[in-house]
């Protein structure tokens, strides 16, 4: 099990839990699909199952956590939010467990709840917004971002920054931008999932390699171009879109 048994709390919320296996099994896909990127791996969330899969071996790891909503990176930490146990919970590496009411969205900083409030991994007060976000993002100038009431905002000083956002948002080095699908920008290039494929788009959208791929969301993992579809099946590519075969 991945939870301490510090607190009553905690020991209702482990006597929920079922054993740890692993199985084969950002915003969502038409399915439901969200997922997180970082130089760690890849966790995301489908059906309410949450699952990880660490980088270099992209090893899946489905730890029974409760009804799952989003999931996100800290600091190398994979954490999935559980409303319905009003917790916060590591999936996998040093088990902890964070109290915090009706969660409704996961960045990189900050645990957003349902009327906008939000708390930092620590537990303490975090900058929010007025109102319930469909999903939050950590953007790449550090900042958070999300999706409220169909409009794009950026949480520090709520400054609406497209009033028709989405459906997609795709992390930037700069910070995040809309998107009609599944896409990351990077340093060498954009690469985007579309169209039954993953394409990588130079800066003026001509696409300069493609591959046949399912429905599903892709980011970076170190220098890995990594994406995961429905059902929990996790891919690897170099920048060119030359897949790399993993062994799981």
């Amino acid at each position: 099990m991945r939870f301490t048994t510090g607190s009553l709390l905690t020991l209702t919320f482990a006597a929920l839990l079922t054993a740890c296996a692993p199985r084969a099994v950002q915003p969502p896909v038409g399915n439901g699909l969200r997922a997180a990127f970082s130089d760690a791996g890849v966790v995301w969330a489908e059906g309410g199952r949450a699952c990880v899969a660490r980088a270099p071996s992209f090893v899946r790891a489905c730890p029974a956590v409760g009804r799952v909503v989003d999931v996100n990176w800290h600091a190398a930490q994979a954490w999935a939010a559980s409303p319905d146990l009003g917790l916060v919970a590591t999936l996998d590496g040093a088990p902890q467990t964070l109290a915090v009411g009706a969660v409704v969205a996961l960045s990189a900083q900050s645990i957003y709840r349902e009327d906008g409030s939000a708390l930092t991994y620590a537990g303490a007060a975090a900058a929010g917004v007025p109102g319930r976000p469909s999903l939050a993002v950590t953007g790449g100038d550090g900042l958070d971002y999300v999706l409220l009431g169909g409009q794009l905002v950026r949480v520090g000083d709520g400054r609406v920054l497209d009033p028709l956002a989405g459906p997609f948002l795709a992390l930037t080095p700069s910070g995040v931008r809309v998107t009609s699908s599944p896409a990351v920008d990077t340093a060498f290039g954009s690469y985007w999932l579309r169209n039954s494929r993953l394409e990588r788009v130079d800066a003026a959208g001509k696409v300069l390699a493609s591959v046949p791929h399912a429905d599903g969301q892709v980011g970076l993992v170190g220098s890995l171009v990594v994406t995961v579809s429905s059902g929990g099946q996790v891919r690897a590519f170099g920048t060119d879109l030359t897949e790399v075969p993993l062994n799981y």
